[in-house]
C-alpha cells in the first residue's frame, strides 16, 4: 500500500513542504529511505521500530520504501520521526483517515518509549502550513504555544504517537486543540530591567546612545576600562521600541530554527541582546557550517549585537560583517545549497584607546608607544570603521558623579518614549518604503529626499569632510544621524546644530589619539 503524509524542512527561516511517501510491498523485510536524507533521518528506522512496539502499535513487515520528496533537497534532523512513523502505519493498516491525513503536517521526534521529543522548526512549518491551506498542525507538546500564534490553523499537541494517531483516527475529539494566541508583543516583567540610572555620569553617552536608538545607528565607544561602556551597552535594549508583530515573528523564526526558542513559549517578546565573546569564528557569528544555521548576527536580528573588546576579535571575522551590516542579510553558500538569513541588527561595539587602555586618560599614565598604538587601532579596518555612524568617547567618571544623586537622574522609561516618538515620525516617512523602517536603513535616493540641508548646514558638513576626510559613506551616515537628531528634536528639517552634533560623533574619523 501507498500513503502520502506532509511534513517540512527549513532553508534558511523559511519552511519548505516535504511530502512523506511510504509504499510497503511483499517480500523479504527490507526498509530504504531516499530522497537526500541525512544522518539523523537514515538513523530514524530503530527509533520508530521501537517506539512502535513499545506503544503497542502494528509494526509494518515486508519491502518498505519511503521518498521524501522532493528528491533533490537535503533533509535533516529527528523531526521527521513522527511523520515517517504516521506513514508506515497509513500504508500498513486502514484505520487512518486518509481524507483527515492529506490536510495534517507533522513534525517531531520519536523516543524509544513512544513519547514525542521538541523539535527546532515549529514555527515556520506552521506559517507554511496555514499558507497552503491546510486544517491542522500536530506537533509535540512542548512546541505547541510556538506554532498557536499562527492564526486560520488548528494546533494538535501531542506527547506520544498514540495520541497522533488517536486524533488522526477519531478526529479533534480525541486529542484537545491547542487555543489559538493573538500575535502580541508585551514584554515580560519577570525579570528586573536594567535602567540608564543605573549609570552614574555619561550625560553625553547616554545622549549618543539615544540618537543610536533613535535611528538604528550603529555605535562605537571608545574608553579606558572601567568608565561604564558594558553598562552602557546592557541597557540599550531598554531605549530601543518594543518589537512589533512582525518583527516579533520575524525573531522568533530565526531562533525557532535555530533551536534556541524558550520551551513552552510563543514569541520573543524582547529585542534580542548579543554578545558574543572575542575567540569567536567567522562561521559562529555569521553562521554556517555543514548544515547551514544561523550566527550571532542573524539571533541579533531586530536588537543589539555587542562586541566587547572590538580589537580582541580575528579580523577575518569583523570583515565578515560589513555586507550583512549594509544589507540587513546574510547569504551563506554551501556545495549543496544557498540559505539567507536576516541579520538587520544595532552593531554597538567597545574597546580601549590603546593596548594599556589609559590613553589620554587625566589620572593614569599611557605606556604604550605610537607604533603600538596604530597596530592597535589598525586592527580595525577602515571600511568597517566607515560603517558605524556613532564613534563615542567615554570618559573616567569622577568621584562626584559617582556619589551624585540617583533620584536625579533620567530613567530609560523616559528617554524610551522620546526614541519611540522618533521612531513614529519615521515610520510615517516612510509609509511607502515597506523595507524601510529607521533612518539608518534608508538608501542613496532617500537619504537624498528627506536629509536636505540648508546653505549653512552644506557649508559646515563641506568644512567638516575637508578636515576630517571623510569618505562618501562617512558623509552619508552624517546625514543620517542629523535626520535622526532633527526626529527627536521634533523638527521636519535639519538645521546646522544638527549637523554639527551628527559631524561630533565621527571622532574616529581624526587622529584623536593624539591629542
Amino acid at each position: 500500500m501507498l500513503s502520502r503524509v506532509w511534513s517540512s524542512t527549513t532553508i534558511g527561516v523559511d519552511a519548505l513542504p516535504i511530502e512523506v511517501e511510504t509504499h510497503i510491498d511483499s517480500g523479504l523485510p527490507k526498509y530504504t529511505v531516499v530522497g537526500l536524507p541525512h544522518g539523523a533521518v537514515r538513523e530514524s528506522r530503530d527509533r520508530i521500530l521501537s517506539a512502535l512496539k513499545t506503544s503497542a502499535l502494528p509494526v509494518p513487515r515486508g519491502r518498505i520504501t519511503i521518498n521524501l520528496a522532493p528528491a533533490d533537497v537535503p533533509k535533516e534532523g529527528a523531526a521527521f520521526d513522527l511523520p515517517l512513523a504516521v506513514g508506515l502505519l497509513a500504508a500498513y493498516t486502514d484505520r487512518i483517515d486518509r481524507s483527515r491525513l492529506s490536510t495534517t503536517w507533522m513534525m517531531g521526534e520519536l523516543a524509544l518509549d513512544g513519547s514525542i521529543r521538541p523539535v527546532r522548526g515549529v514555527l515556520p512549518m506552521a506559517i507554511k502550513a496555514e499558507s497552503k491551506g491546510c486544517h491542522y498542525v500536530i506537533v509535540p507538546k512542548e512546541n505547541a504555544r510556538e506554532a498557536a500564534v499562527v492564526d486560520r490553523i488548528s494546533v494538535v499537541p501531542v506527547e506520544t504517537i498514540e495520541d497522533a494517531v488517536q486524533f488522526l483516527i477519531e478526529g479533534p475529539t480525541s486529542v484537545p486543540l491547542h487555543e489559538n494566541e493573538a500575535p502580541h508583543t508585551q514584554e515580560n516583567a519577570d525579570t528586573k530591567p536594567t535602567d540608564f540610572a543605573d549609570v552614574r555620569g555619561q550625560e553625553n553617552v547616554k545622549r549618543a546612545l539615544e540618537v543610536a536608538a533613535a535611528g538604528g545607528h550603529n555605535v562605537l565607544m571608545v574608553g579606558p576600562p572601567g568608565s561604564g561602556k558594558t553598562m552602557l551597552a546592557r541597557r540599550l535594549p531598554g531605549i530601543l521600541p518594543p518589537l512589533s508583530t512582525s518583527e516579533a515573528l520575524e525573531t522568533t523564526k530565526i531562533y525557532s530554527v535555530h533551536g534556541t526558542l524558550d520551551p513552552g513559549k510563543g514569541l520573543v517578546t524582547k529585542r534580542p541582546f548579543r554578545s558574543p565573546h572575542h575567540t569567536i569564528s567567522d562561521a559562529g557569528l555569521c553562521g554556517g557550517g555543514a548544515n547551514p544555521t544561523p550566527g550571532e548576527i542573524s539571533l541579533a536580528h531586530n536588537g543589539v549585537l555587542f562586541l566587547d573588546e572590538l580589537p580582541e576579535f580575528q579580523r577575518r571575522v569583523l570583515e565578515v560583517m560589513r555586507q550583512p551590516i549594509e544589507e540587513g542579510r546574510i547569504t551563506i553558500s554551501r556545495a549543496r545549497t544557498t540559505v539567507t538569513y536576516p541579520a538587520r541588527f544595532m552593531l554597538v561595539a567597545s574597546m580601549n584607546p590603546c593596548p594599556c587602555g589609559y590613553l589620554n586618560d587625566p589620572k593614569r599614565e599611557c605606556v604604550c608607544r605610537p607604533s603600538q598604538i596604530q597596530r592597535y587601532l589598525s586592527k580595525i579596518s577602515g571600511p568597517l570603521m566607515d560603517r558605524i555612524d556613532l564613534h563615542i568617547e567615554v570618559a573616567p567618571v569622577d568621584f562626584d558623579e559617582l556619589q551624585s544623586d540617583p533620584g536625579a537622574i533620567e530613567r530609560s522609561k523616559q528617554v524610551r518614549e522620546r526614541v519611540v516618538q522618533a521612531r513614529e515620525r519615521q515610520s510615517k516617512r516612510f509609509a511607502s518604503r515597506h523595507q524601510l523602517h529607521a533612518n539608518a536603513q534608508m538608501d542613496a535616493p532617500s537619504v537624498q529626499t528627506h536629509c536636505a540641508l540648508d546653505e549653512e548646514g552644506t557649508a559646515l558638513l563641506k568644512m567638516a569632510i575637508d578636515r576630517l576626510g571623510l569618505s562618501a559613506r562617512a558623509y552619508t551616515r552624517v546625514l543620517k544621524v542629523a535626520r535622526t537628531i532633527a526626529d527627536l528634536n521634533s523638527t521636519a528639517t535639519i538645521r546646522p546644530e544638527h549637523v554639527s552634533e551628527a559631524i561630533q560623533y565621527r571622532s574616529l574619523d581624526r587622529d584623536w589619539w593624539n591629542g
